[in-house]
């Protein structure tokens, strides 16, 4: 598997993994504009084929992870745990923190969020919908 920066024509396979991986997907259009913000980058895994991606949002030295999706069929090999730690490995010299919001029911990425280091940092009441639910603030400070 290798990691590396979204190019635009890979756009649609990122709307696709939105629509297979959330309630609320990103619609095409807003990932490209997002991709076109200076202030965003994104990266994809590849095996033959696109994984998964991670979106990250730049702040002066803060980092935003935006979302990070894994293709259904590719999920429990370690893309999800392989793409976070490629920002933690990339961004640590250059910014203070990486933060995130996280469903409190999705054991699976607490888990592993917390296995890189982040930690709870706080809590947004009725950040979901479809279902309703908190969200988890997780950081990493370097």
């Amino acid at each position: 598997m290798i990691i590396e920066e979204l190019k635009e024509i890979e756009i649609p396979k990122i709307a696709e993994l939105e629509i297979l991986s959330f309630s609320k997907p990103w619609s095409e259009k807003s990932i490209k504009s997002s991709f076109q913000s200076p202030s965003c980058k994104f990266f994809v895994a590849k095996k033959e084929d696109i994984v998964g991606y991670i979106g990250l949002s730049i702040a002066a030295d803060e980092g935003y992870i935006l979302n990070i999706a894994v293709h259904p069929d590719c999920r429990r090999q370690g893309i999800g745990k392989a793409l976070v730690k490629f920002l933690v490995d990339y961004y640590k010299e250059s910014l203070s923190f990486l933060t995130l919001e996280v469903r409190p029911s999705n054991t699976a990425a607490v888990n592993l969020y917390s296995s890189l280091g982040f930690e709870k940092v706080g809590e947004r009441k009725n950040y979901y919908s479809n279902p309703v639910e908190n969200a988890l603030l997780l950081t990493k400070y370097f």
